[in-house]
This record gives C-alpha cells, structure tokens and sequence, in this order.
C-alpha cells in the first residue's frame, strides 16, 4: 500500500504554502466568531475544508486523510470528551446529593462579595483542577460554580476561561513542559524554569482581569488590593516552585498559596460596593435570561443561588463533606501522579492500538514511519476514569443512590451529545492537518525569522494549543521545531521551548474545544461564537504581552530573568 511522507513546502513559495495551510484555522474563527455557527457545525465544516486541502494541494492519499481524521475523532473522544464528561458526573453528583450550595459557600465564608468568590473559585480552585486533570475539567466544574455566585452564563463562561490560563502550562502534573522535554531531550525541570520565569508576569495580573471582567471598571476599583494578592503570591509561587522546588507540583502549591495569601487578607479586609456589584450582576442575568428562548433557558444548569451576605449554618463538619469530593481528587491524582510505582502500574495497563490503514504508512519530514499513528488506549490511566472512580466513591459517601448515580451518567451524556460531537471534529481536524504536514508549514514559515523569532515563537504554542485545545498537543507538535530554529538563529533553545508552552497557555481559550467545554457547562452550547467574542480580546492582548516578554529575554535587556543551569 502507498505512503505518505509530507513535505514543508507543497506549493513552491513557503508563504504561499503557509498561506493555504492557516486556511482552516481562518475559516474555523471566521464561521465561529463571525458568522456564529454552531461549534459542531463550524468543526464538522473545517474538517471538510481540511481534507480537502491535504487532498488537493498536500497530495495526502484521501483514504490516509480520512483515517488521520478517524484517528484525532477517537482521541477527540478518548481521553478528552471522557475528562470532561466525567468532571461533570463529579459535579452533577455533588448538586444531586445537595452538597454543591455547601461547597459553594465555604468560598463565602472568606468574602460574601461576588467578584471576589468567583476570582477565588476561578483561578485558585480552578487552578487547583488544571495541576490535578487539566483537559477541560476546571472549566466544566467552576463554570456552574460561577453562575451560583450570581453571574450569567456567559460572564460565568468568560471568566472561567479567562482564569484558565497561567496554571495551563504546568497542568495535569506538568505533563506539558514533561512532553516538551522528552521530545527535546532537554531535562523537563529546565524547561518548566524557564516556564516559571514566563507565566508568572500572566499570573500576576489575570485576578484584576477577573474583576474588570466581572464587574468592570467597578470590579477593579473596589476589589484591587485582594486581586494583586492573590495574583502576585500565586505568581511568586510558580516562579519559586518551577525553579526550586517542583515542576510536577507548581500548580498545586501556587493555588495553595495564592487562596491562602486572599483569606489571609480577606481576615482584615473587604472590598466595598458589595450589594451594588449584586444588583449589577442581577441585572445583567435577568437581561440574559430575557433575551432568551423557553429552550435556551431550559438548557442553562440547574442552580440554587447563593443568599446574601456570608453564610451562617455551615459547621465543621459540613465543610469537610462539602470538601471532600476535591479533596479525594487531589489525594487520587497525587498517589496516581507522583507516586512512582503507582504511576508505573497504571502506565502498564494502556493498550497501544496501531491505526488501523494508517500506522506504517504515514512518514514524519525525514523519511521515517510515524509514531504518532498508535493510539494509546488509557483506559485506566484516563484524569477521567480517575474522576469517575471519584465519582462513584463521593457518591456512596453522600449517600447517592445508585439509580441518581447512573441518572446523572445518562443525563450528561444526553447533555453533551453535541459537545462531543464538536470536540470529535476539532480534534479530527488537529490531526488532518499534523499527519498532512499543513502545522509545520504554518511552523516553518514562522520560524523563518531568524533572529527575529524569539519575538514571534510564542504563536506557534498559541496556534497549537488554538487547535487542539490541548498545551501538550501544542508541545508535541512545535517543541523540536523551536529547539531546531533555537539552534539556527543562534538563540537558547530552551527559552524558545519554554515560550511554545507559555504561547500556548494564552491560545487555550480561544480552543473551540475549550469554548464547547465551557458553553455545556454553563448551558450555552450553540453560542461559542458569542464566547469567542468576549475572550479573544483577551488572548491576542496577552499572546502579545508574551511575545514581547521572550523578546527581551533573548536580548540583554531581560535575560538575566532567565533562570541559569
């Protein structure tokens, strides 16, 4: 049977090649963003687009196009649709056993102010879930959290997302920076040094976004102080823990400190304008459910509102059991993940599956079979059979029964029928245009720069992550090509790796994979374009901010910031 070896550049001109090659990026935002197709609808259209341009203008044999796509939909499927899912069954267990409102107020216990729960929600406990799963699950579980603190869906979506940046690139156990380093053969802990010199500068400033966000320029008037707290000792703590302590641990540790630094200075101080900012977010709610149809509105998640001011009934004893579910989850993650002979045995138990048609037919650039056609089936390795076995246990101790237990299965599955259905094509469409060569044309003709580059490396990690929704997939895809353009342009190659992962830590939440997550949390599926508006500002602002920042770095202006081995 034939293969197929990809080349940089199909069309003659490298930029004409990457010109045609950013195509299905374009025209994925262009039907999201501006047109406000569906997801589904914008994903399962743009793998169209992307087969047909492998096809015709990469000369991919069509059946090899079509089995690229079949492969990235069941990956699409498993482990990321699977991360999700199973986050929201961990949820709907909670809501179900009446214990979610518990949860919620013991954030009200440090501050009744809104804006303040939902930056401590979104960025320390969100934080908290991105070092623990990663893949989606702090967004599909602080977005329902949000919205019970009082604000609308679509705030309760942006904020979320917004939040999900600077714990990106040390997510899941590092497994980012750790996939860059093996790729690279550059030892992960540098990488993740130089990584903690980047995104602390986000970390820093993401919790006065938060509040802009939330309430505008009244947000970041009234609540300032207890933002640069806990953006600043989250910021120092990631740069401490990546340089000193632990690459695997530095999300854990800097959401630790960061919502211990905000309820340390919560004990002393509270923002003004509290009910006024209440009433405003009542507002704005009641506006979104009015433009709404009964459908929409039938869609949005079930929730119970928090009361004014803080709450009064919750006893030691509530709060543990209203902990209880994330705490499993981090001793879970922390004996599968840190533990070696545990991550050692659940490792042992993936089931390699060589795709079928495409393994040994597809090369990489230099003449050799591809790897990257054997599908490992973590059926037990899984963050989501993690947070399903999580599940099941919070559901006996809270005394769920079984038939609410497989309700809520059944329920979210229902739910997310056409979430699953986008998150299969984007992920589809990832892996058409990798196994076409079409990502490292765009890649080449950027690291074209030469010197320059260091100014431009962080898109790569942005565009990577933008289309897979995932900063590993952006490492596994661009990490050689920095480290190879690093040693040509005659600059650190780590420090351009490093930026991959930071570029890619900004690029997440313009992910339609990552805007599905949200708007099925928040019960906006159908309105990612209205999501993608609000956020992409944002990323394209901060993508610039770190464009500018490795710049420098690779100059004697601000090189002594990087870390030194």
């Amino acid at each position: 049977m034939p293969t197929f070896q990809p080349v940089i550049s199909p069309l003659g001109p490298l930029w004409f090649s990457a010109l045609v090659g950013f195509i299905p990026l374009i025209f994925i935002f262009v039907t999201l963003g501006f047109l406000r197709w569906k997801a589904y609808i914008a994903g399962l259209s743009t793998l169209a687009v992307a087969i047909a341009i492998a096809i015709l203008f990469w000369r991919m044999p069509a059946d090899l196009a079509l089995l690229s796509a079949t492969q990235g939909a069941v990956f699409g499927l498993f482990p990321i649709v699977w991360i999700v899912f199973t986050a929201i069954v961990l949820y709907q267990v909670t809501v179900v056993s009446g214990r979610f409102e518990d949860l919620r107020d013991v954030f009200g216990l440090l501050s009744d102010d809104p804006r303040v729960q939902a930056m401590l929600i979104a960025f320390c406990f969100g934080g908290l879930l991105e070092a623990l799963a990663g893949f989606g699950a702090p967004v599909a579980i602080t977005g329902v959290m949000i919205m019970a603190v009082g604000f609308s869906a679509l705030r309760a979506a942006t904020v979320v997302l917004l939040a999900n940046t600077a714990p990106v690139a040390f997510g899941a156990i590092a497994i980012p920076i750790i996939t860059a380093g093996r790729l690279t053969d550059i030892p992960y802990q540098q990488i993740g040094a130089y990584v903690g010199h980047q995104t602390p500068i986000l970390a820093a400033v993401v919790p006065l976004f938060l509040c802009l966000m939330a309430d505008g320029k009244h947000g970041v008037r009234d609540c300032w102080p207890v933002a640069l707290v806990t953006g600043l000792s989250f910021a120092v703590a990631q740069w401490v823990s990546a340089t000193w302590i632990s690459v695997e641990l530095t999300d854990i540790i800097s959401s630790l400190v960061g919502l211990g630094a905000a309820a340390l200075m919560l004990r002393f101080w509270q923002p003004q304008g509290t009910a006024e900012a209440a009433h405003r977010l009542h507002i704005d709610r009641e506006a979104e459910l009015n433009s709404m149809t009964a459908d929409q509105r039938a869609a949005l998640p079930d929730v119970k509102f928090a009361d004014a001011g803080k709450p009064t009934h919750l006893t030691g004893s509530r709060i543990a059991m209203a902990l209880f579910p994330y705490l499993l989850v981090i001793a879970v993650f922390s004996v599968a993940k840190l533990v070696p002979p545990v991550t050692a045995w659940l490792t042992s138990t993936d089931v390699k599956v060589p795709w079928p048609g495409l393994n040994g037919r597809l090369m990489t650039l230099a003449g050799k079979p591809s790897t990257s056609t054997v599908y490992s089936w973590q059926w037990l390795s899984s963050p989501g059979t993690m947070l399903l076995i999580c599940a099941f246990i919070v559901a006996l101790v809270y005394k769920v029964s079984m038939k609410d237990f497989l309700g809520e299965i059944k329920g979210t599955a229902i739910k997310l029928r056409f979430s699953i259905l986008t998150i299969a094509s984007v992920l589809a469409l990832a892996y058409v245009m990798n196994f076409a060569g079409m990502t490292i044309t765009i890649g080449t003709f950027i690291a074209g720069t030469g010197a320059l580059f260091a100014w431009f490396s962080p898109i790569l990690g942005w565009v990577g992550t933008a289309v897979t929704g995932s900063d590993t997939s952006a490492n596994a895809l661009f990490s050689t090509l920095q480290q190879s353009a690093g040693k040509t342009a005659g600059i650190d190659p780590t420090l351009l790796v490093a930026a991959n992962t930071a570029g890619g830590v900004v690029g997440k939440m313009v992910s339609p994979q990552n805007l599905t997550i949200a708007a099925t949390a928040v019960g906006l599926l159908g309105r990612e374009s209205d999501i993608l508006r609000k956020v992409l500002p944002w990323s394209i602002g901060l993508l610039i901010v770190l464009c500018i920042l490795v710049g420098l770095q690779s100059t004697p202006v601000l090189s002594w910031m990087l870390p030194t081995f």
